[in-house]
C-alpha cells in the first residue's frame, strides 16, 4: 500500500517485541486447531464410522502418524474405561487447549502493547521536534487549526486505525495460512473452493473501499479547518462581541461543520458496509462448501467421512473471523495512511535555516554587527532593499518608520529568523550563517511587541531556558524589571500561574515578566521590537524605566513606533519602503527637515 512503507520504519525499533507477539500468535491458532481437530477421531469412533485401532505407528511429525496415534489412545481408553471416558478425557484436552490458546493470545497482545504506545509515541516526538525545527515562514503559509489538528487528530487516527489493527494485521493472515492449510491437507479438493471464493471476495471488498483514503484526507482537512475557526473564535471573542457578528461567525462555522458531517457519514457508511458485505460472502462460501462437502460425505464412493466433515466446517467456520479483520484492518489502514500523508507533509517539509557542518561557536560579543549589501524577499517582491548597516558594541541603534517598512523583518534576520539570500549579516567579521545557531540566538535577548508568555508561574516564565537560575537571580531580575512589587501582591508571589499567554496579568505586567526573562539571559545584544507601544502611559513609564535598566552596558536595536522613546540613541535609521533613507541623531533629523521629522511632527500633533 503506497505510504505504508513511510510507517513501518516506525516499527523497526521494536522488531524484537513484533517477532514474539507473532511467534505466540501462532502458538494461539495452532493450540486453536488442536482443540477442534482432537474431537474428529472421537466422533468417528463413537458414531461407528471409524473403526478401532488397535496398534500405534512410530511417531513422526505428520498429520497421518498424529492422527492414528491419537485414534489408538482414544480406541484404548473406550476398550479399557467406555465410551463415557474417553468423551471426558477429550473434553478435558480441549479445555487445556483452549486455555492455551487463550492466553498465547493474551501474550501476544501483551508483546504487541509497548508496540501500539511506543509507535504513537514516537511519531508525536518526531513531530514536536519537527515544528521546533521548522522556520517561522513555514506556519505563516499555514492554518494552526490545520497544524493543530494533524499533530493531535490525525495522530490519534493513527493509533486508532492503523496500530491498533497492526495486532489484527499479524494474527488474521497466520490464523487463515493455519486453517486453509490443515482444510487442505482434510480435503484439497473441498479447499480448492475456498481458495477461488475467498480472493473474490476480498477484491469486492477492496473496490468497496477503494475511496476511502481520499474521502479520509478530505475529512482531515475539513477537521482542521473546523479547529482554525474555533481558534479564530476564542482569539477574537471580544471584537466578535463587539461588532455583533455572533450570527456571522455561528453561520460560518455551522455550514463547514454541517459539510464536515456529511463527509464523516459517507466515510462511516462505507467503512461499515467491510462488516456484512465480508459475512455474506463468508456466508455464500460455508454454503457452497457444505453442498459440495455434503455431497462428498452422501456419494457412495465415500471421499470424506461425516465426523471429518463436521470438523472441517467447524475449522472453516474459525476462518471467517480473521478474514473479517482483514478486511476491518484495510479499511482502517485507509483511513490510518490518509491521516499519516498529512502529517508527512510536515514531517517531510524542508527545514531552510540549517546549521553548516562544522559551523564555528562563538561565546561573546565583541566588536560590532553588520549588515552588508543586504536586500531580502518572503516570496517575489523585495520588503529589505541594499541595507548597509554597522552597529558597534555598546550602541543603541533605533529603527523607525511607517508600518510595512521592513523594520521587523531587520531585525529578524540577526538571529536567523529567516536566511539572507542576498548579502550577509556579519557578527564579528563572521558571517551569522557560518556560526552555530545556538550560539548565535543566547548572544540576544528579544523584548517584543507582543509578550510571549506560557501558561506557567511567574517564576518559571521569568527563568524560561535558563536551567542554571537560582531563585535570588530570578528576584534580582524582576527587580530591574520593575515587577518585583506587582508580582509579591500576586495570590503565591512567584509562583503564580498566570494563566494562557499571561492572561491573568495586565499588559504592562506581562511585558516586565517580558523585560525580567530577557535581564536574567543577561544578552550582550538586545532586541526591541515594539516593546512598549501597546501600553497606556503609566505602564509605559515603568516599562520604559526597565528597559533603560536592560539597556544599560549593552548593544542594543530598538524599533519604534514612538518617537519619544528613542530620542536617546547613538543612531537613529529612518526606514521607508524596505531602505534605509535618513540616518542620525534626533536632532540632526530634525534639522535635515525629511521624512523623519514628518513623523515627528505628526506625533507632536497627535
Amino acid at each position: 500500500m503506497k505510504g505504508f512503507k513511510s510507517f513501518l520504519k516506525y516499527l523497526v525499533p521494536y522488531w524484537a517485541k513484533g517477532i514474539v507477539s507473532v511467534l505466540l500468535s501462532l502458538l494461539s491458532t495452532t493450540f486453536s486447531l488442536f482443540s477442534f481437530t482432537m474431537v474428529i477421531p472421537f466422533l468417528g469412533i463413537l458414531f461407528k464410522t471409524q473403526p478401532m485401532v488397535e496398534a500405534p505407528v512410530e511417531f513422526e511429525f505428520t498429520y497421518e502418524a498424529i492422527q492414528h496415534n491419537f485414534n489408538y489412545y482414544v480406541s484404548n481408553i473406550i476398550n479399557t474405561d467406555g465410551e463415557a471416558k474417553a468423551l471426558l478425557m477429550v473434553s478435558f484436552l480441549v479445555v487445556i487447549f483452549v486455555f492455551l490458546k487463550t492466553f498465547s493470545q493474551y501474550g501476544s497482545n501483551y508483546a504487541m502493547a509497548p508496540i501500539r504506545t511506543g509507535v504513537v509515541k514516537d511519531i508525536r516526538n518526531k513531530l514536536n521536534t519537527k515544528i521546533l525545527n521548522l522556520q517561522l515562514s513555514y506556519f505563516s503559509e499555514e492554518r494552526k487549526g490545520d497544524l493543530i489538528s494533524r499533530m493531535t487528530n490525525d495522530v490519534q487516527e493513527i493509533e486508532i486505525s492503523v496500530v491498533t489493527s497492526l495486532n489484527n494485521a499479524i494474527k488474521a493472515p497466520i490464523a487463515i495460512i493455519i486453517y486453509l492449510t490443515s482444510l487442505f491437507v482434510m480435503s484439497p479438493f473441498l479447499t480448492f473452493f475456498v481458495l477461488i471464493l475467498l480472493p473474490v471476495s476480498g477484491v469486492v471488498i477492496g473496490k468497496i473501499g477503494k475511496s476511502l483514503r481520499r474521502k479520509s484526507v478530505k475529512s482531515q482537512e475539513k477537521l482542521g479547518l473546523l479547529l482554525s475557526f474555533i481558534e479564530e473564535t476564542l482569539f477574537g471573542l471580544r471584537i466578535i462581541k463587539a461588532f455583533n457578528t455572533e450570527k456571522y461567525i455561528d453561520k460560518r462555522f455551522r455550514d463547514e461543520n454541517r459539510s464536515y458531517a456529511r463527509l464523516l457519514k459517507r466515510i462511516w457508511r462505507r467503512k461499515d458496509l467491510a462488516g456484512p458485505t465480508s459475512e455474506f460472502l463468508a456466508t455464500v462460501v460455508i454454503i457452497i462448501i457444505m453442498w459440495y462437502g455434503g455431497s462428498m460425505v452422501l456419494s457412495q464412493d465415500v471421499t470424506m467421512q461425516p465426523q471429518e466433515f463436521i470438523a472441517y466446517l467447524v475449522i472453516f467456520s474459525q476462518i471467517i473471523t480473521p478474514a473479517k479483520d482483514i478486511s476491518t484492518v484495510y479499511y482502517n489502514l485507509q483511513r490510518g495512511m490518509a491521516s499519516l500523508d498529512r502529517i508527512n507533509v510536515i514531517l517531510d517539509a524542508e527545514v531552510k535555516i540549517k546549521e553548516k557542518d562544522h559551523a564555528e561557536s562563538i561565546t561573546e560579543f565583541t566588536n560590532n554587527i553588520e549588515y552588508k549589501d543586504l536586500s531580502f524577499k518572503y516570496i517575489e517582491d523585495y520588503v529589505l532593499k541594499n541595507i548597509n548597516l554597522k552597529i558597534e558594541k555598546g550602541k543603541s541603534v533605533a529603527l523607525v518608520g511607517q508600518s510595512g517598512s521592513g523594520k521587523s523583518t531587520l531585525v529578524d534576520l540577526l538571529p536567523r529568523f529567516y536566511d539572507v539570500e542576498k548579502g550577509e549579516v556579519l557578527i564579528d567579521g563572521h558571517n551569522i550563517k557560518d556560526l552555530k545557531i545556538g550560539d548565535l540566538r543566547n548572544l540576544m535577548g528579544i523584548v517584543s511587541q507582543e509578550s510571549i508568555l506560557f501558561n506557567d508561574t511567574i517564576y518559571n516564565n521569568i527563568a524560561f531556558g535558563i536551567d542554571s537560575a537560582s531563585e535570588e537571580d530570578i528576584i534580582a531580575a524582576a527587580k530591574v524589571a520593575n515587577a518585583h512589587e506587582f508580582i509579591l501582591q500576586t495570590e503565591k508571589g512567584y509562583q503564580t500561574n498566570i494563566g494562557d499567554r499571561g492572561s491573568k496579568l495586565s499588559g504592562g505586567q506581562r511585558q516586565r515578566i517580558s523585560i525580567a526573562r530577557a535581564v536574567l539571559k543577561n544578552p550582550p545584544i538586545l532586541i526591541l521590537d515594539e516593546a512598549t507601544s501597546a501600553l497606556d502611559t503609566e505602564s509605559e513609564k515603568l516599562v520604559q524605566d526597565a528597559l533603560y535598566k536592560l539597556m544599560k552596558n549593552r548593544t542594543s536595536i530598538v524599533i519604534a513606533h514612538r518617537l519619544s522613546t528613542v530620542r536617546d540613541a547613538d543612531e537613529i535609521c529612518v526606514m521607508h519602503e524596505g531602505e534605509i533613507v535618513e540616518r542620525g541623531k534626533h536632532d540632526n533629523l530634525i534639522e535635515q527637515n525629511g521624512i523623519y521629522k514628518k513623523l515627528h511632527d505628526l506625533q507632536i500633533f497627535a
